[in-house]
C-alpha cells in the first residue's frame, strides 16, 4: 500500500516525540516548512520558507574556525530536511503504544501543512492505512479542495483564528481573514471535529471586540469542540534572529496566568463553547 507514496517527498523541520498540546493525547507533531503567513508573532519563523536554512546560535559559538566542516557545539545548524512519507510514517510509529494508552496518535502542523499538500495528503492517508489518529494543524488560508480532501482521513482540525479584525489581521500577518472564515465555514458542514486555536497577543488582540466576534463566530458552528486560547510568548525572537529574520518588538509583554484566565472569562460571556488554555 506504501509504495504509491514511495517518490512523495517534503521539507520538515522537526518530528516531535511525545507531543501533548497538539491534540488529544500523546502525540507525534510532524513540523512542515512553507507558509502563507508571515505573521509578525510566529512561534516558529524557521517554518516560513519551504527550503533548508542554516541558522547560527552564537552563544554556543566557540570560535574554533572549522564551521565549513562541522560544529562540535550546535552553533551552526541547518534547519530542514527532505524525508519520504514512509520516512515519516516509520517514525510516528515508534510511539504506537503510547497513542493506543492516551489516544494520541500523528499531528500535521508547520508552518502551513498544506504548502506541501501532495505530500501532507499522502501522509495522512498512509496513517490511517496504519490505523493512526490523526489531527492537523492550518492557518485555513489555502484552497478549500485540499481541506475537503483531507476531512476524509483527519480526524481532528486544528484550526488557527488569528483575529477577526480582518484589516488587522493583514497587517499583523500579510493576508486578510476573508478566506480563512470562509474556509472554517464550509469545514464545519462537512461535519468534521474541529478545535479552534486562537493565539491572544497583549496590546494587539486582546480587546474585547476580537472575544465577541470570536464568541460569535464559534456559536454559529457545529462541530467545534472547544477553543484552546494560546498566549504569546517570545520563543520565536531568538529563532528569527538565528536564521537571519528581523525579529518582532521585543517590547511585547507576556500575559501572566491571571491575565490568561481574565481572556478566558471573557471570551465566556460570548460562547457557550469550551475554552481551554494552552
Amino acid at each position: 500500500m506504501a509504495d504509491k507514496y514511495a517518490n512523495i517527498t517534503a521539507t520538515i523541520f522537526n518530528i516531535q516525540r511525545f507531543s501533548v498540546h497538539d491534540g488529544p493525547g500523546i502525540r507525534t507533531s510532524v513540523f512542515m516548512k512553507g507558509c502563507h503567513l508571515r505573521c509578525k508573532w510566529c512561534h516558529n519563523p524557521e517554518s516560513w520558507e519551504q527550503m533548508p536554512e542554516i541558522a547560527f546560535y552564537p552563544d554556543k559559538c566557540r570560535k574554533c574556525d572549522i564551521c565549513a566542516e562541522v560544529c562540535l557545539y550546535d552553533a551552526s545548524v541547518v534547519i530542514g530536511k527532505q524525508v519520504t512519507v514512509q520516512e515519516v510514517i516509520t517514525e510516528v510509529k515508534k510511539d504506537e503504544i503510547f497513542y493506543a494508552n492516551s489516544g494520541g496518535g500523528l499531528t500535521v502542523t508547520g508552518g502551513e501543512p498544506y504548502f506541501q499538500s501532495e505530500f501532507t495528503l499522502a501522509l495522512l492517508n498512509l496513517a490511517k492505512e496504519n490505523g493512526l489518529h490523526t489531527c492537523v494543524e492550518t492557518s485555513g488560508a489555502v484552497a478549500f479542495e485540499l481541506l475537503e480532501q483531507s476531512a476524509k482521513v483527519t480526524d481532528i482540525f486544528l484550526y488557527d483564528i488569528k483575529d477577526t479584525a480582518s484589516d488587522r489581521h493583514k497587517a499583523y500577518t500579510g493576508v486578510s481573514n476573508e478566506l480563512i472564515i470562509e474556509n472554517l465555514m464550509k469545514l464545519d458542514k462537512l461535519g468534521v471535529t474541529i478545535t479552534l486555536r486562537c493565539t491572544i497577543i497583549p496590546g494587539i488582540n486582546d480587546d474585547d471586540a476580537h472575544f465577541k466576534n470570536l464568541g460569535a463566530l464559534a456559536e454559529k458552528l457545529k462541530n467545534v469542540t472547544h477553543i484552546d486560547i494560546q498566549p504569546y510568548h517570545s520563543m520565536g525572537t531568538a529563532k528569527a534572529v538565528a536564521i537571519g529574520k528581523k525579529p518582532w518588538d521585543a517590547s511585547v509583554p507576556l500575559a501572566d496566568k491571571e491575565q490568561v484566565e481574565q481572556w478566558a472569562q471573557q471570551l465566556r460571556k460570548y460562547t457557550s463553547t469550551p475554552i481551554n488554555i494552552s
